[in-house]
């Protein structure tokens, strides 16, 4: 069997390089045209209907328009669906329309109609952050109780990373972000820390068994030797949440592309990113004992050689 072998702390440049590229494009996004945030979010009302007839989104729009300031979105799609998005509205005046919809336009069904205020969205706005930096500040406390505290930030880089690369995508494609994307945002944490703590774990066994070898070459061995498992795993995740995306229902599309979009990220930081960071960290702190012995021992190598 092959078994590959990749140099991943020694070309730590080009993989911080490429995930600049990438986050810079998505924080841009961010900047300039934000994230399309749901109902959950803003508040509002929501509508899907399904028509008997055949029925016009501007006849649709025009007469949602007279009932809200700002003009609504509607989106048409097959069997004569329309999914409505409008302002907030009152219970009374949401009656009001849908009873002028089925009078001069078509008879419907209604599929979903959901109303979110204002102060709603934004305690959903306040919670998900809350959510996002409670679990962060846990996964730090907790491994730096279990390894040590530059492996601790060392793991919790590679999550921002992803979370940024998920949230930076979705800007990009403009797709729609409700309550759902925060679960898919931590369940594409907790897979992405769980890939990162195999490899740790690897590397302070490793650390222990070979306590003469060099941080660096530690970290790229370690690495490797757990490279199949994080493969397999990613691999085997990818094709469950890929069927899900492709033959799941609407309301689980975002979800299921969250996920597949942050296993990719996960994975990619987890191999790449978390060891390289762990690797400067180290350095900054001052350099591993065992490569100042791993460097002493070359250079009385090199002076017998000599004489």
């Amino acid at each position: 069997m092959l078994k590959l072998h990749i140099d991943v702390v020694n070309k730590r440049k080009l993989w911080y390089a490429i995930s600049a590229v990438l986050l810079l494009v998505g924080l841009a996004s961010l900047l300039f045209r934000g994230l399309n945030l749901g109902i959950d979010f803003t508040g509002g009302n929501i509508m899907q209907l399904q028509f008997s007839q055949n029925v016009a989104a501007e006849d649709l729009r025009a007469l949602v328009s007279s009932y809200v300031e700002t003009t609504p979105s509607i989106q048409a799609s097959e069997d004569n669906i329309f999914l409505i998005r409008t302002e907030d509205m009152s219970e009374e005046t949401s009656t009001v329309l849908l009873e002028q919809i089925n009078t001069e336009l078509s008879s419907y069904d209604i599929l979903r109609n959901e109303r979110i205020g204002p102060v709603i969205g934004a305690e959903l706005i306040a919670n998900a952050w809350w959510a996002l930096l409670l679990a962060l500040a846990l996964m730090l406390l907790y491994i730096t109780i279990r390894f040590r505290f530059n492996f601790a930030v060392s793991a919790i880089v590679p999550l921002m990373h992803d979370a940024l690369m998920v949230v930076g995508i979705f800007s990009i494609l403009q797709i729609e972000v409700d309550s759902t994307f925060v679960a898919a945002i931590l369940t594409v944490l907790g897979y992405s820390i769980n890939s990162t703590i195999v490899i740790f774990d690897r590397i302070r066994e490793n650390r222990e068994l070979h306590s003469k070898q060099g941080f660096t070459d530690l970290i790229n061995e370690s690495i490797n030797q757990t490279l199949g498992r994080s493969i397999n795993t990613s691999v085997a995740v990818l094709l469950l949440v890929l069927c899900l995306f492709l033959f799941g229902g609407d309301t689980t599309k975002a979800f299921s592309l969250a996920l597949v979009i942050g296993v990719f990220a996960g994975a990619y930081s987890s191999v790449f990113i978390a060891g390289s960071i762990l690797a400067d960290l180290t350095k900054l702190r001052g350099v591993d004992k065992n490569e100042i012995r791993a460097a002493k021992k070359g250079k009385k190598n090199d002076e017998k050689i000599l004489v």
